[in-house]
């Protein structure tokens, strides 16, 4: 069922999550969403989860939230009153905040998922959405080491600078052309979670349609795994669900 600002009876894939409930007790999630009815769904949903959730309807209410108290995960609209969800990240990048940033957004042009990831978001979810995927790219953050990535994403020796758009291995720069740096960085930034295919597409191509259908996918990341055989990560497929960066 996709998440949408309709409400919907969300128990049967909130409650998905896995036996263990334990060990995510003391993990506390953030929800910044303007849309009441929305925010309602996310809380309940995540609470079943097994989190502990605060919940805003306002970018600077999630600013406070964020100065005051030190969140595991935080679901930030782009979209909201008092400020946009793009300057709560900018601000909790700039102020070191360990709390990893998912984005939550209608807005799915390539060009705003460069936007929104450049602030410094962690990962970014087109609205509307499946809740286990939501649920899953929560996980998938929580496995990350805490800390800020900052300017810098580091993945084993792999160095990735969003700003500048520059890749380094071992602090030597590394050339890569435009299709392989966002397929890298999209890898990167949702390590060691599985990125599937359309999702490739979609960062990597201005028409995302065109890599679909071919090997177009799989050449540009058998290139890449040519270019990394010293950064001390490896590129691995996933059968049947896609590709997945994870540190050697």
């Amino acid at each position: 069922m996709a998440v949408a600002p309709a409400v919907g009876n969300l128990s049967t894939d909130a409650q998905a999550a896995p036996a263990g409930r334990g060990a995510r007790d003391l993990m506390r999630i953030l929800v910044a969403e303007d849309d009441p009815a929305l925010r309602e769904v996310l809380v309940h949903g995540l609470e079943d989860a097994g989190y502990i959730v605060d919940a805003v309807g306002r970018g600077d209410d999630a600013i406070d939230q964020l100065r005051f108290y030190e969140y595991d995960v935080a679901v930030i609209d782009w979209r909201m009153p008092g400020a946009p969800g793009i300057d709560v990240v900018a601000w909790a990048r700039r102020n070191q905040r360990p709390t990893a940033l998912l984005m939550l957004t209608a807005r799915d042009t390539a060009p705003d998922r460069v936007e929104g990831l450049n602030s410094g978001a962690d990962d970014y979810l087109v609205k509307p959405f499946d809740f286990r995927e939501l649920v899953a790219r929560i996980r998938a953050l929580q496995r990350r080491p805490r800390g800020v990535d900052g300017p810098l994403i580091v993945r084993g020796a792999l160095a990735l600078d969003p700003v500048r758009r520059e890749v380094s291995v071992h602090s030597r720069a590394l050339r890569l052309t435009t299709t392989e740096y966002n397929i890298l960085e999209l890898l990167m930034r949702r390590s060691p979670a599985v990125v599937d295919r359309k999702a490739i597409a979609e960062h990597g191509w201005r028409d995302e349609t065109e890599p679909l259908g071919s090997n177009s996918i799989d050449v540009q990341l058998s290139r890449l795994r040519a270019k990394l055989p010293t950064a001390g990560i490896r590129i691995v497929t996933v059968r049947g669900a896609g590709y997945r960066l994870e540190e050697a």
